[in-house]
């Protein structure tokens, strides 16, 4: 055993004795430390409710209802038919979180609480969480792979087209999702250029929420969304909504069937990968591969795993939600410039976001 090794089963037991916890939180050299440490353990124990405040606020309108200004607790409780008691609880649930801040007697909303109004998507995924709490709900049971996940049954879409027929889950996919996505095509296309392309196809695309935000980036710019035929209707009206009908195009299709059209001379696979196994997202590379003319780029864009530095977006969260879908696994950069290589692509670059915690990038190059 190294030295550090030896050192750090040494610190381990010592720090894991009530009685030198005990100590350590009197002594004036160690207390401090032991109370951020203290702070931070407790805030891991009671997670779970505050998600379920979070939830709470979301569900029952209160957090949308102060946007317009300050309110009593009272007008709070009777808007959303809680007893008074209960809603004065939340509020200041609310307040504790950073989400809300108390003037004199009345309630409004805190920075964080109006940026997390502001946020494309975001309130239909805090309430769309209920079924990954319930996935969770035993988490040894989980993750010894005995529960039948809700989630796996939420997100029949990423089975095929097969499985994509009933319209009701089309739409309930797609509307989330497009949704979800406006925040991750800001971040991607903050990050790589679209300049110097002709025409981008996005596959798997959904209703073309990606592809209507690369337009309206870069006006030349030619679009193409190959999905499944599901979609189409919503995608076509999205792209007449925007205008941008004169340069859209719909090919009809599903990535697991056959080949990808070609005449694209760029790809991009957003939040894509992710809902799939390694041999499927192996096959969906060659074929991009294939698809692109020689100098053709690829552009990824979805949550990734911090790989050697692990983070809480994508080792917990995005990890456990890939994991409760139970088709993909979230990966981190170097897995996927490892696929991409593999496929074939070269000059594969990891060009940072502004916030890392909405997704991760990586693009390739298909050699000359």
């Amino acid at each position: 055993m190294s030295l550090s090794a030896r050192w750090r089963r040494w610190r381990n037991g010592l720090v894991s004795d009530p009685r030198f916890q005990a100590w350590a939180a009197r002594f004036p050299l160690t207390r401090a430390v032991t109370r951020r440490e203290g702070a931070e353990m407790f805030d891991l124990l009671s997670g779970f409710v505050y998600s379920q405040a979070l939830m709470a606020l979301v569900e029952l309108g209160t957090l949308r209802a102060l946007r317009g200004g300050e309110m009593e607790a009272a007008a709070l409780a009777a808007r959303a038919g809680v007893p008074a008691e209960r809603m004065a609880a939340l509020l200041r649930a609310g307040v504790a979180l950073g989400l809300m801040e108390m003037r004199g007697g009345a309630f409004g909303l805190s920075r964080k609480g109006a940026a997390l109004l502001g946020a494309p998507g975001l309130e239909d995924m805090i309430r769309h969480h209920r079924v990954l709490y319930r996935d969770l709900e035993d988490p040894a049971a989980f993750f010894r792979g005995e529960t039948e996940t809700e989630l796996a049954g939420f997100w029949p879409y990423v089975f095929g087209a097969a499985a994509a027929e009933e319209p009701e889950a089309a739409a309930r996919y797609s509307d989330l999702m497009a949704k979800s996505q406006i925040m991750v095509a800001e971040e991607t296309l903050a990050a790589v250029s679209l300049a110097d392309t002709r025409l981008l196809m996005d596959v798997g695309g959904g209703t073309g929420a990606f592809l209507e935000a690369a337009g309206r980036a870069n006006p030349a710019l030619k679009i193409r969304l190959f999905d499944l035929p599901a979609v189409a209707p919503a995608a076509a009206a999205r792209f007449r909504a925007a205008g941008m009908e004169g340069r859209a195009e719909i090919v009809p299709g599903s990535f697991r069937d056959g080949p990808l059209p070609g005449g694209a001379d760029a790809i991009s696979l957003v939040r894509v990968l992710y809902d799939h196994r390694d041999e499927t997202v192996a096959a969906l590379l060659r074929a991009a591969f294939e698809a692109l003319p020689p100098g053709g780029r690829i552009v990824v864009s979805e949550p990734m795993t911090g790989g050697a530095r692990p983070n809480r977006s994508g080792d917990v969260y995005f990890a456990f939600y890939c994991m409760a879908m139970r088709t993909g696994r979230a990966r981190s950069q170097a897995e996927v410039a490892a696929l991409l290589s593999a496929a074939g692509f070269a000059e594969v670059r990891t060009p940072r976001p502004r916030r890392e915690f909405v997704t991760s990038i990586v693009t390739a190059t298909k050699p000359r």
